[in-house]
């Protein structure tokens, strides 16, 4: 029997192998979840926006057919409110407080869609229907939703943060040849995962069971456990299939604390699951700020200083990492620049709309949006070419310290947009324009170099074992929510074992089953739980090649691992996997936990080309041409990477061009479906060139920088660059506002020639 060598490695396309059941429809999501007894909950939510409301008489509802329990505010006061993670320091050298989210709002509204009652019944059917027998009024109070305006009342201020160094800011634009100033809104996302929120809450031997669609079942426990008052050993969530993350399901929510809760007061378990209305209404939503930002430069658009005021909308509560995401954008602000001094300042803000927090690449599509925006504006007013004002002020010296104190360890920028612009055909751009313009056509071409910190300073632990029947067994705290988990941890220990990657298991969503675990996003999983499992591989295959030494009395080097087991090399001395499970004299041999630390993020990066052409006739944006060239580091699977670059740049395409979360002056959504929320299709993602130019990271142990969102970080300034590219070269529009819809675009054409 030959050896043949792994296909199955790090740096190999290997499909994933958790497609089979998914497109089968043998996936196993939270909704499926079927229970002896099993009760279903729904959720009162407020009509309105803002003001006070009072119950009536409930004896009514809570006697409605099917019935079992209704909770309201003034029920569960017990319960804690779900805190906000991250508390900033303000100027005044305070820590801001946030604003808590209550299980059920008592006595005043703070959003349209507001969870005020919950009511269980036998069907899910006879809840929604006894929610409209509830008695209950509202006084009408006058909703906050312009940012602009919320923010010139003290009591709508959520906190300040100041980053940077004012006085040698003041110096560099005193010292300014010429200062370039951008003003716009970075526009709030609905995240629109296919699979909306569902939990099943149970009451089991003094214990809570929360299944739950999760990024996380150890951050959602601590939530959760902290909110029922236990602890966090008191609770246990499991999660299976996740249908998409982008970040909103990071936290825990009121619902997964209302199931458990009315579980343990039933004795039943109790499932309740979202629509797609709740979910455009209560789960949080991405982006809203509003920025102004200027550039101080020499003579020769060099880039001397970074002012920065940014209004960040927090919606009508603090969520888990409401005031986490504008400093992480403001640590990113200068990007991949050499820019000696940056001065920030953030004011956050509270709307009577719902809450904001991360939604893919969390504060650093803002930052690489604001700067790729303000860079290519101070182009256009110093004369100078896209990429040669980037050339000009690209970092050209590795490692770097930016005045917000992010350590950038490699990086090749010049390099990565020299090839993307070679295959965009920049240089042949002009003779592309002038056919479009034969045809009535507009056309533009934009550009962004972008930087981003991800797998920030942190750990996660791998629980690898090799079990009876031979299999290999990997557990970890981190949770797929569509990105091949299953597939890329496989290939870090594949190639020890010679194993193909179907015949390595990985379990993850069980928070007993590990002490605890990070959860996924940051694009973490595999820059640090990937480097945790290939150590435990490491380890362990040493422990079972002793095993098979002692086994059959022959050098540990003179052994090699196959497919069925390991051998003797040269002969058919042979013993298979599941005969060193159980020739091995000591158990904990065959389980390892390893457990790397990592002290610094890593910095992917890379250069987004777009080309589009406009109808000015309608306003219509199609793009022509999408080319990208990043720098990942090391690339673990280039299949599955490439496949995450692409669905971020659908998400940053969407941004850029289509979508929006509008609400009324009232507070009321009026984007709170799909008849009024566009969201991208296929005839508006074009075919994507790919390609990678990547140095190795120096503060990852195996050189991986993450790349779960840095598509959506540099495609959204890149598609709107090539907008407004196509604009300015017909019309001398140097500004328009995302999203970049025909009625916008075709809007802002007509002022423009009028």
């Amino acid at each position: 029997m030959s050896v043949t060598t792994p296909k199955f490695g790090l740096g190999q396309s290997v499909k994933r192998v958790e497609d089979d059941p998914l497109v089968t429809g043998k996936g196993r999501f939270t909704d499926d979840e079927k229970r002896d007894g099993l009760l279903y909950g729904a959720v009162l939510r407020a009509p309105v926006a803002s003001g006070g409301f009072s119950f009536g008489d409930l004896s009514e509802v809570r006697s409605a057919p099917g019935v079992k329990l209704v909770l309201t505010g003034e029920d569960t006061r017990h319960l804690q409110p779900l805190e906000t993670g991250f508390k900033p320091k303000q100027p005044d050298g305070s820590k801001a407080e946030g604003r808590s989210i209550p299980i059920l709002a008592e006595g005043e509204v703070g959003y349209m869609g507001d969870a005020l009652a919950f009511i269980v019944a036998e069907t899910r059917n006879q809840a929604i229907d006894a929610l409209e027998l509830i008695p209950v009024s509202f006084d009408g109070g006058d909703a906050v939703v312009d940012l602009r305006s919320a923010a010139k009342d003290e009591a709508n201020i959520a906190y300040r943060q100041v980053i940077g160094d004012r006085e040698k800011a003041d110096e560099a634009f005193s010292g300014a040849h010429h200062v370039t100033t951008v003003e716009f809104w970075n526009n709030r996302l609905v995240a629109n995962y296919m699979e909306v929120r569902s939990a099943v809450g149970e009451y089991r031997d003094n214990r809570y069971v929360l299944t739950t669609g999760t990024q996380g079942v150890h951050n959602c426990r601590s939530q959760v456990a902290a909110s029922l008052g236990v602890e966090p050993g008191d609770v246990h969530v499991m999660t299976y299939d996740v249908g998409g993350g982008f970040g909103p399901k990071s936290w825990a929510y009121r619902e997964y604390v209302l199931v458990c809760e009315a579980a343990r007061r039933l004795g039943s378990p109790v499932k309740w699951t979202a629509d797609r209305t709740d979910h455009f209404l209560t789960d949080a939503q991405g982006r809203d700020n509003l920025v102004s930002a200027s550039m101080a430069m020499d003579e020769e658009g060099r880039f001397l200083g970074l002012r920065i005021d940014l209004l960040a909308n927090m919606g009508a509560y603090t969520s888990r990492n409401a005031m986490l995401i504008p400093y992480l954008g403001a640590s990113m602000a200068t990007g991949i620049y050499d820019i000696a001094t940056l001065d920030m300042n953030i004011t956050g803000v509270y709307t009577n709309t719902a809450p904001v927090d991360a939604y893919r690449g969390a504060g650093r599509p803002e930052a690489a949006f604001l700067i790729e925006k303000l860079v290519d504006v101070c182009a256009r007013e110093m004369g100078l070419a896209q990429d040669e004002i980037r050339r000009r002020n690209f970092i050209s010296s590795f490692p770097y310290k930016t005045p917000a104190g992010r350590n950038y360890d490699v990086g090749e920028p010049a390099g990565h947009m020299d090839a993307a612009m070679d295959k965009a055909d920049w240089s042949g751009f002009e003779t592309r324009l002038q056919k479009s313009s034969q045809q009535g056509r507009l056309r533009g071409i934009g550009m962004a170099t972008y930087i981003e910190a991800c797998a920030f300073a942190g750990s996660e632990p791998a629980d690898l074992r090799l079990q009876s029947d031979g299999r290999l067994l990997l557990r970890i705290g981190t949770q797929s929510n569509g990105q091949g988990h299953k597939t890329a941890y496989a290939q870090f220990i594949a190639d020890l074992f010679s194993l193909p990657v179907e015949r390595i298991a990985v379990e993850q969503g069980d928070s007993d089953a590990l002490p605890s675990g990070g959860g996924t996003g940051g694009s973490r999983s595999i820059p640090l739980g990937g480097v945790s499992v290939r150590r435990a591989g490491e380890v362990l295959e040493k422990n079972l090649r002793q095993i098979a030494s002692d086994e059959l009395e022959a050098d540990a080097a003179d052994l090699e691992f196959f497919e069925d087991g390991i051998r003797v090399a040269g002969t058919d001395r042979i013993l298979s996997l599941s005969d060193l499970a159980s020739r091995a004299k000591d158990p904990s041999q065959l389980v390892v936990v390893e457990e790397v630390k990592q002290d610094e993020a890593t910095y992917p990066n890379g250069t987004h080309i777009c080309e589009v052409e406009i109808d000015p006739e309608t306003g219509k944006t199609v793009i022509m041409n999408y080319v990208v060239t990043d720098d990942f580091g090391v690339a673990v699977n280039p299949l599955l990477l490439e496949g995450q670059v692409m669905g971020g740049i659908a998400q940053g395409i969407g941004q850029a061009l289509l979508e929006e979360s509008v609400y009324s002056p009232e507070g009321q959504l009026i984007s709170a479906s799909f008849m009024d929320y566009a969201m991208p299709r296929a005839d508006n993602i074009p075919g994507i060139d790919f390609s990678m130019r990547n140095v190795p990271s120096t503060t990852n142990a195996m050189g991986i920088k993450g790349a779960g969102e840095a598509g959506s970080i540099g495609a959204t300034p890149a598609v709107l660059n090539a907008v407004v590219d196509a604009l300015h070269r017909a019309y001398d529009v140097t500004h328009i506002e995302m999203p970049a819809t025909p009625l916008r675009v075709w809007e802002t054409i007509q002022a423009s020639r009028e």
